[in-house]
């Protein structure tokens, strides 16, 4: 079944929607973003996850240092780099502190080279903020893709998943903006969202 990540989780009412609905991943953004969390904050909603979900930590051009303290205290399991971070740095991180890694990949007309070093890729809408745009790509683009599994993301919402996951067999959807109203995560859009992903790809 494809995996399910809730991304941009910042108050405590998030993770109550999320211990509820179980999706597979929820990410804490550390990167300059409108979701940013400091690491105190963090700390303090990864206590109260349900410990059956998985915590990606987004970062941009992040001291490395920062994200394997963040990783070594407990914060996250997974790394995700949205910035120039290369095959060496995702090495020497990897070596450092063990933590599976997702490097995102911007998609605009065509697929660009694609590093082999991640545990996983994440395929979004290229963009100059790195990411988070809310925009769709086209998905004909990662048909006959073999590589790496992949995060999808990008414009992702209730009215698109299902064809999204009918056309595509991603490791992992992943949503942000569309499971939000006026910039807050909305419970019922994140349990029918949750719900689709899981009813398209059974």
């Amino acid at each position: 079944m494809i995996k399910v990540k809730i991304c941009g989780l910042s108050r405590e009412e998030d993770i109550d929607v999320v211990n509820r609905v179980l999706p597979d991943f929820i990410g804490f953004v550390f990167a300059p973003s409108r979701r940013r969390v400091d690491i105190e904050t963090a700390a303090m909603l990864k206590k109260k996850l349900d410990k059956r979900i998985g915590v990606v930590g987004v970062f941009v051009n992040e001291d490395m240092g920062n994200i394997i303290q963040i990783y070594k205290n407990g914060n996250i399991d997974l790394a995700q780099l949205h910035g120039d971070e290369d095959s060496e740095y995702i090495n020497r991180l990897r070596e450092s502190c063990g933590c599976r890694i997702i490097k995102a990949v911007g998609v605009s007309d065509t697929l660009p080279p694609l590093p082999k070093e991640p545990d996983y890729l994440l395929f979004d809408a290229l963009s100059r903020q790195r990411g988070g745009t809310g925009k769709v790509f086209d998905w004909n683009i990662l048909k006959g893709y073999h590589g790496l599994p992949y995060f999808l993301a990008g414009g992702l919402g209730v009215d698109n998943i299902s064809g999204a996951v009918n056309a595509l067999s991603p490791f992992c959807i992943d949503v942000s903006s569309g499971v939000e109203t006026d910039g807050l995560k909305d419970g019922k859009k994140i349990e029918n969202f949750v719900r689709l992903v899981r009813r398209s790809s059974k």
